[in-house]
């Protein structure tokens, strides 16, 4: 009769210790779970880049003088060989000094007195000429009677000649001389406010190729020098990126890596593919003053201007340039990563508590880690875990707190 009661109170005060346990064990931590997962992963190198148009054309003013008001505006679509995009008037002459006006005119006389000379020295070579002609004729006669030698009428002709020869040289000097002339009659023209102002207009440039206008040098008339940048043209739809990367991020990268364009205003990606790497990098100073080797980097777009409408010249946009890229890889965020007794760990959830698991890492990108060994696709890791998370401690997901 005793033994029942003592069972009785035994069982009870087992509950009660049960009860006492349970209400009085630490709150399970909240924590953020994530899963592990297998499929594709890239590793990129990530970097600022910049659209401008592939080739720009520039066009200059061939000759010193007045360019007129610029018959195009920025943004102008023009024709290669059609639109006229610029027109240039040659310079008018100066007004001259009293000591410039007569050297310019001793140069006149000058010229007129050589002009002179030249001229009598055609007249004297033409006369000598006819003489050395007549004397030829005169000497076949002779030798056709038999009175002269073939050897005279050798002589005749070889004087002939040498006289024919003399005559283009004193025409040719009397050519240079007209030329010299001209020169220097050309130096005393001075301006003539009668001459109508398009009298001796003008130099029309041409578009060289077909696109828009990007630039004008300015709208306003104004004097131009031989060789000044008078706009550019280009075509918007033709477009390029260039980026700046440290040079030991570039050596890792090959033309034909592919590259990930976002930021560009779209509410897609675009695709790229790169290019080319500049041979020769330049220090660049970054914003916490460290000096850095930066090489610019070339990428040609391969999304279509469809795919990129607005997208211009000099907009900003931002790459992920792949590095590498792996298949049915197991990975897990790089957020649930720890170090633990000199290798890496995570913690596993398993059935509301925390286990901490090694891991065997391989590549790693800015999201995510290549899991080698200690996790399978499925499972659920602690990502970002506090110091309140040990092993073995109990755990709930936040997301089901909410």
């Amino acid at each position: 009769m005793k033994a029942k009661p003592l069972i009785i109170g035994g069982l009870a005060a087992a509950g009660l210790a049960a009860l006492l346990a349970w209400g009085f064990r630490p709150d399970p931590v909240p924590v953020d779970l994530a899963e592990v997962t297998r499929g594709e992963m890239l590793l990129t190198i990530n970097a600022d880049g910049k659209t401008r148009i592939r080739d720009v054309y520039e066009v200059a003013s061939p000759i010193g003088g007045q360019a007129q008001r610029s018959p195009v505006s920025v943004g102008d679509r023009v024709i290669a060989g059609k639109t006229v995009v610029a027109v240039v008037q040659p310079v008018a002459p100066t007004l001259l000094d009293a000591r410039s006006r007569a050297s310019a005119e001793a140069a006149v006389a000058e010229a007129e007195a050589a002009l002179r000379v030249a001229k009598s020295r055609v007249n004297q070579a033409e006369e000598e000429l006819n003489h050395a002609a007549a004397e030829y004729a005169r000497t076949a006669t002779l030798v056709d009677r038999g009175v002269e030698t073939r050897a005279r009428l050798e002589d005749a002709s070889e004087m002939r000649a040498l006289k024919e020869a003399a005559v283009e040289v004193a025409r040719s000097s009397q050519a240079m001389a007209e030329g010299a002339l001209a020169r220097a009659r050309a130096a005393l023209i001075g301006p003539d406010p009668e001459t109508p102002a398009d009298a001796a207009c003008c130099v029309e440039l041409h578009a060289p190729t077909d696109g828009v206008v990007l630039s004008v040098a300015s709208m306003s008339e104004r004097p131009v020098a031989t060789g000044a940048r008078l706009l550019t043209v280009g075509r918007p739809d033709d477009l390029e990126i260039v980026a700046d990367l440290l040079s030991a991020d570039a050596v890792r990268l090959a033309p034909g890596s592919r590259a990930i364009v976002e930021r560009w205003g779209g509410d897609h990606t675009l695709e790229a593919v790169l290019r080319k790497i500049e041979p020769s990098a330049r220090t660049k100073v970054s914003a916490l003053g460290i000096e850095e080797q930066r090489v610019d980097v070339l990428f040609d777009l391969l999304s279509g201007p469809e795919m990129r409408p607005g997208l211009g010249d000099g907009f900003a946009v931002f790459l992920r340039i792949v590095e590498w890229r792996g298949q049915d890889v197991i990975q897990a965020p790089l957020s649930a990563l720890f170090r633990h007794d000199g290798g890496w760990h995570v913690f596993r959830a398993e059935e509301g508590l925390a286990r901490r698991v090694p891991v065997e890492v391989g590549r790693r990108n800015s999201h995510v880690a290549q899991i080698l060994s200690g996790l399978a696709p499925g499972e659920r890791v602690v990502t970002h875990p506090s110091d309140l998370v040990e092993d073995g401690v109990d755990i709930v997901d936040r997301a089901e707190l909410e």
